[in-house]
């Protein structure tokens, strides 16, 4: 782990309080993975100063925001091959690149300053099963299509499937991360959006509303988004 303002008892305690949170949501990770997950938050903090990549600034908070919020998803991710779409600092794709270094991950944003972020902890942590994309989410096209498209916070559902129905493939799913039941997002989805589940998350350490809806596209709404 790189230290954290090096400050050893505040690099301890958040080692701690990561490792309590994986416990709490039912996960295993390997002592290898909690230090990447660790040097990454770092990284976090130190760009952060210049960045402004995320409003949380204290490094507590961040494992709880950040690091378990985005792990709190690991029970309901599938396929091999995921996007992050909007993923400005890095979440939730890095932490599940970090928890699944079989699965492919690539990261997308539109905002250069947080794209370079990306590469300097791709870099940093060597983290080969992750792939970094600089380009707004409609005009993208990738070489292959993807299992699970991913968002966090990123856009409305609507707004999500339109933008983003292009990448997935005939058999995928959306997983987007929301706050409170989004119910009234919910309401507004096309008619050829199926939601396959709306999931209560419980984020250690976090009093706040956290759900994880699931959604799939007619595979006609897929081949001809347009």
């Amino acid at each position: 782990m790189q230290p954290i303002a090096n400050l050893p008892d505040l690099d301890a305690a958040l080692a701690s309080q990561l490792s309590r949170g994986i416990t709490a949501l039912g996960l295993r990770a390997s002592t290898d993975q909690q230090a990447q997950l660790l040097a990454y938050l770092a990284l976090l903090c130190k760009w952060n100063r210049a960045y402004n990549l995320t409003a949380v600034r204290d490094p507590a908070d961040m494992v709880t925001r950040h690091l378990l919020d985005s792990l709190a998803l690991v029970p309901r991710l599938s396929g091999s091959r995921c996007i992050d779409v909007g993923t400005g600092a890095g979440l939730p794709g890095i932490p599940l690149a970090i928890m699944f270094p079989d699965r492919e991950f690539h990261l997308l944003d539109s905002n250069g300053k947080k794209t370079r972020f990306l590469f300097q902890v791709k870099t940093g942590l060597a983290l080969s099963n992750i792939t970094i994309h600089h380009a707004r989410v409609e005009a993208f096209t990738p070489a292959g299509k993807f299992d699970v498209v991913l968002s966090r916070a990123f856009a409305s559902l609507a707004d999500m499937v339109a933008g983003a129905g292009h990448l997935l493939q005939p058999d995928g799913v959306f997983l987007a991360m929301k706050g409170a039941r989004p119910d009234d997002e919910i309401a507004l989805l096309p008619g050829r959006c199926r939601v396959l589940g709306v999931y209560p998350l419980q984020v250690p350490g976090l009093d706040e509303q956290r759900h994880l809806v699931e959604l799939s596209l007619a595979a006609a709404a897929i081949l001809n988004p347009h």
